[in-house]
Formats: C-alpha cells, sequence, structure tokens
C-alpha cells in the first residue's frame, strides 16, 4: 500500500517538502504495488529498480524548490521513445532501441520527473478504442469497469495514470487518441495545439496531424506539463514558434464573463449519459459567467468525416508499408485492413481532400470567431468490449465524432471530466479554440474543477485543496467597437481576427449617433459622430489581447481614431469615432445614417 493517497503533483511536493516522503521510497512502494498486481497489461515495459536507479540518483542534493517535477513518477506510451528501453508502437516486430530520449521526455527527465515505464496503446497508434493490441501484450482493462473499452489509442497511459501507478503519463492525439481514453478515466487530457510539443522521437501515425498528449489528474498537472513540454526544437520538422507571453496568455483565473459555443443538441449524437454531461457543463459555465451561444458545427463534422479519406490514411501506410509487405502477420488486424486503404489513392485524391479540408477551415474558423472558447462533448458512448469486438470499425468510428477534427481544422482541445453517470462511470466534455488556446482551455477547466471537485481518477481519492491563482489572462484584454469594414465577414476583418480577435457581441449604439461613409477604401471608411439628432447604428463589439492594440491602431487612417462608445444598454466602450471638425476640414463624407448601420448601406449600393 502507498504511504500517500493521492499522486498529484502538489501532493507529492508537499510531502517531500515535509520530509514524509522520498522519491526513492516512493518508487518502491510503486514498484511493490505492481509486483501485487502482477502481469498489467497496461504496460509494455516497466522499469526495474536497478533501471530506475540513475534517475533517483540525478535527483540528489536537489528538492521541488530546484526540480519543477522533482521525484514525480510518469509513463509514456510506447510510441515514444526512452533511451535504452524498446520503442515497440504495439509491434515486437518493428521494436528498436534508441540511443536518445525523445524531445519531451528528455524535459520532463531534465525537471526531475522519473519515467516508471512504457505504457499499451492500438497498436501503431491507430484506434480510439484500446481494443487493437496484439495478443503478446494483451488489452489493457478499462480502470472503472473491466467490460468495457479503456479508449485508445493511448490505452496504457490512460489507464494507469487512472489507477494511481503514475502520476502522469504522456500519450499521442492525431483524432482523439488522448482525450477518449481521458474521458473514459476521469482525467484531463491536454490535446496541444500541433507544434507546441516536440515529436521528435515519437513514431508517427500521420505525421502532419500528431501530437504528443499528456495525461493528468488535474488542470493545474496539466498546466504544469504543459509549460515545461512545450518548447520550440529546432530540430523538429514539425515543431512551432510560440511564446504565449508575446499575446498575454498565462494559466490563471478563469474571465468572468465569456461566451462558449455550443453545437446544435440535435448534433450531439450522445447517448443519455454523456448528453447530461453536456448539459451539466453548460450549467456549470453558465455559473461561471458564460454566455452560452448554440452554434450549427456541421463544418467541424464534415471536416472529421475527411480523417480517414485520402491523404491521412496514406500517411500511415507510409509508416509501416514495408512491416505490411514483409510480415504482414506482426500487424493487427483491424489495423492492417484500415491502414492497407492508403495503399490506393492517387495523388489527386490527396488534393480533393485538401481542398475539402481548405473550405471547411475556413468555415469552421468563422464559426468559432463568434465565442471566447467552444464546448463540445469528447466522445458520444462508452462501449463495451464485446460491442468493439463485435463491430470494431464502426464502433470506433462514432467515437471520433467530436475528435477527429481537431487536428485537421489546426484547434487546440482539452478533455474535461464533469461528473459520472448513473452507473458511476466518468462523464466529460471538450474544451476546444484556435491554435494555440492551450492556457485559456486550461484557465476555465481549472474554473470548473474547483465547482466540482471529483474525486481524482479512478482513485476514489478525494481532490486535494486547490491553491489560489493569478488572475486571468483574459484580463489583459480590451473591448472594440467597430462599425464598417471591420466587421465580421467583411474585408477588414482579419485585422481583428489575427489578432486574437473575437466577437463578443452584435448590438447598437446609443439613439445618439449619425453615420458617415468617407472616402478612402475598401470602397469607404465609416465614421460614427455623436449627435443629439442622431440615431441607434449597427455595431459590433469584439474583444482584442491589448498586446495586440498597438499594432492595430497604427493602422487607422485621419480623421478617423478610437473614443468612447456609448452602447444601446447605456455601456460605453472604446471604439471607432470622428470628431466634427475633422469632417468640416474638407473631408468627402457622405451622410449615411438612414441606413441605420454599414451593411444597410453596402446593400443599398448593390
Amino acid at each position: 500500500m502507498l504511504s500517500i493517497k493521492s499522486l498529484d503533483i502538489a501532493t507529492l511536493h508537499a510531502a517531500y517538502q515535509q520530509g514524509e516522503l522520498t522519491p526513492a521510497t516512493l518508487i518502491d512502494q510503486l514498484l511493490a504495488q505492481a509486483d501485487t498486481h502482477g502481469k498489467e497489461p497496461a504496460w509494455i515495459t516497466r522499469l526495474t529498480r536497478e533501471q530506475l536507479e540513475p534517475y533517483l540518483k540525478r535527483l540528489e542534493g536537489e528538492s521541488p524548490q530546484t526540480l519543477p517535477l522533482y521525484g514525480i513518477p510518469f509513463a509514456m506510451k510506447d510510441n515514444i521513445d526512452l533511451a535504452g528501453i524498446p520503442t515497440t508502437a504495439g509491434s515486437p516486430a518493428y521494436a528498436y532501441t534508441p540511443t536518445e530520449n525523445a524531445f519531451v521526455v528528455q524535459q520532463l527527465i531534465d525537471a526531475g520527473a522519473i519515467p516508471m515505464g512504457k505504457t499499451n496503446l492500438d497498436q501503431f497508434a491507430t484506434g480510439l478504442v484500446g481494443e487493437r493490441a496484439l495478443e503478446v501484450y494483451g488489452t489493457p482493462a478499462n480502470a472503472f469497469d473491466p467490460t468495457l473499452v479503456p479508449g485508445g489509442s493511448s490505452s496504457g497511459s490512460a489507464v494507469v495514470t487512472a489507477a494511481g501507478m503514475v502520476s502522469f503519463a504522456l500519450g499521442t492525439d492525431t483524432a482523439g487518441s488522448g482525450r477518449v481514453p481521458a474521458c473514459f478515466h476521469n482525467l484531463y487530457g491536454v490535446k496541444p495545439s500541433l507544434g507546441l510539443l516536440s515529436t521528435r522521437g515519437v513514431v508517427p501515425a500521420c505525421a502532419t496531424l500528431d501530437t504528443i498528449s499528456l495525461f493528468a489528474l488535474t488542470a493545474d498537472d496539466g498546466a504544469k506539463l504543459l509549460a515545461i513540454t512545450a518548447a520550440y526544437d529546432d530540430q523538429c520538422a514539425w515543431s512551432r514558434q510560440h511564446n504565449f507571453a508575446v499575446h498575454g496568455k498565462r494559466f490563471g483565473k478563469a474571465p468572468t464573463a465569456f461566451r462558449f459555443g455550443v453545437p446544435l443538441e440535435s448534433q450531439w449524437q450522445t447517448d443519455a449519459a454523456y448528453t447530461q454531461g453536456m448539459h451539466l457543463a453548460i450549467a456549470e459555465l453558465e455559473s461561471l459567467g458564460g454566455e452560452k451561444v448554440e452554434l450549427d458545427c456541421s463544418p467541424l463534422l464534415a471536416a472529421a468525416r475527411l480523417l480517414y479519406e485520402g491523404p491521412w490514411v496514406a500517411e500511415r501506410y507510409h509508416v509501416i508499408r514495408e512491416l505490411m509487405a514483409s510480415t504482414p502477420e506482426a500487424v493487427h488486424p483491424v489495423t492492417f485492413q484500415i491502414t492497407q486503404g492508403g495503399a490506393t489513392p492517387l495523388a489527386v485524391d490527396a488534393f480533393d481532400a485538401r481542398y475539402k479540408l481548405a473550405e471547411y477551415k475556413r468555415q469552421a474558423d468563422a464559426l468559432i470567431s463568434q465565442v471566447d472558447v467552444m464546448l463540445s462533448p469528447t466522445t458520444v458512448t462508452h462501449p463495451t468490449k464485446a460491442e468493439v469486438a463485435a463491430d470494431p470499425i464502426g464502433v470506433n468510428s462514432r467515437l471520433g465524432t467530436w475528435t477527429n477534427f481537431m487536428n485537421l481544422l489546426d484547434y487546440s482541445a482539452l478533455a474535461v471530466p464533469v461528473g459520472f453517470s448513473e452507473r458511476n462511470l466518468p462523464v466529460g466534455v471538450t474544451l476546444f479554440g484556435p491554435v494555440f488556446a492551450d492556457l485559456t482551455l486550461l484557465s476555465l477547466a481549472r474554473a470548473l474543477e474547483a465547482h466540482l471537485m471529483l474525486p481524482l481518477g479512478a482513485t476514489g481519492v478525494k481532490h486535494p485543496a486547490l491553491a489560489e491563482l493569478p488572475v486571468s489572462t483574459q484580463d489583459g484584454s480590451m473591448e472594440l467597437v467597430v462599425c464598417g469594414a471591420h466587421l465580421q465577414g467583411l474585408p477588414l476583418n482579419h485585422q481583428l481576427t489575427e489578432r486574437g480577435g473575437v466577437l463578443v457581441s452584435t448590438t447598437q449604439s446609443a439613439p445618439r449617433y449619425k453615420l458617415f461613409a468617407l472616402a478612402g477604401g475598401p470602397p469607404k471608411r465609416p465614421a460614427m459622430l455623436r449627435d443629439d439628432n442622431g440615431q441607434a447604428i449597427d455595431v459590433e463589439v469584439w474583444r482584442l489581447p491589448i498586446e495586440t492594440m498597438g499594432s492595430f491602431l497604427a493602422g487607422i487612417p485621419a480623421p478617423l481614431g478610437l473614443g468612447q462608445v456609448e452602447l444601446a444598454d447605456g455601456s460605453w466602450k472604446c471604439g471607432f469615432i470622428c470628431t466634427t471638425g475633422a469632417l468640416n476640414e474638407g473631408c468627402e463624407a457622405e451622410d449615411i445614417t438612414e441606413f441605420g448601420g454599414w451593411r444597410g448601406w453596402l446593400a443599398s449600393q448593390s
């Protein structure tokens, strides 16, 4: 038995600091606990005490004050390299022994974490069920109910974290392989933005879509792990440079007012438990100050259906085609069947799929730009092992309904636990947003966590108290009233969206403004002038990070400027205005107030 109940990072570090525990003692207890369980199919390789000794020795003279992950045990999916330990990707015939750690693994070890071993998976990370492992490894049992699937493809990583064998685990996520098993195990499943975590040292599934994912017991742990691993790797072709601080992003308290998008309920396709989970999450977000905005998510669902067409199945085939040709029996039958489809598409098929995706992304980006964050189901049901055995491909496809599109559309996503069903099984949802919105998602998830305080994983351990956090990133923003070509869908709107702008509301000014069309493009410029003889003008309110406001203002031509605009509800916000003097200084101006707004005037010109 462990001398400490919870393996979350804060609890372990407190025990280390108070002298109640040492990393060596914890590791010995974890090894002894593993011995009592015997062979556990969630693991492919568990490190011995002798193999763990160098990692423990490296901690001598260190502490939680010097190393952020001092003495924290973790696991990694067996398609991620750990030096000196075979990487199998779920196939002994494919296995190799790396001489170096994967880039992300090295960051974790440098931070003081202790790798306990390599975990089982759907072979070659192809699947969402966790049932596509070879007989030699066995299939992991769901930590809550062994008759149910564990979820995949990162099945073992979810099981060992939820069961209290490690503090956190690494998985990979191409189409939901981190989020689905996290949902099935009451865990936070961080699906980082593409390129935020290096994939050097990872066996690819679809190299253009793959990301390492994080399984964590708490949102705080997820944020800490992301802060350590989200580093640019100049030796990884897929790594992308990004500095959250430049955009005013940090993990902290959620905003007190925000808009969250929700798919039309007719699109959820969820069973009763997951429908209940969505309604619970909606109610919780509203209680935190969120405004629900229902959106038709057809472009997202259409993009999801592209995943197993053309180029992305061909990418999977690219990785293992030689093994399939030389040793077909080394590939799981279902994995073989799916991957073989990548051998035949023509190059033109790949372009057809890319063109479709480009259009879906255009539509999807416009859709989610209306809100601060999106909420969706993580998955739609939790099937039994028997159901998957009867229909291995069809059931798997259903599980990816709300996960398959995320990486295709270059979005960040986070699986969040929200409760338990009548059968006492975990129920979760997903928060998602544009690329590099990762910390915004974690901040909002942390606020939900503070309300719900669910037990940790499958251990039944009570959630520890949460520490106070700094004010959220979103407090570093300001709202801007626009009335012309910057309105959504019009030619200059991109100047807002490319700076991280989010539409807050569509409203009107107070009934005390006149609207003018000034010379200049495109095709003319709007100017609002406060006038007691004016009327209400149609406007939009957008929220922008303060850090991007300077570059936006630099592009505003005279005689326009920013000032305070009174809205219909009596509030005052920063917006485009023009002074009377400016209009009298030889400025060509057409009074278009009678049209009620810029769109009305544009309609009159057509």
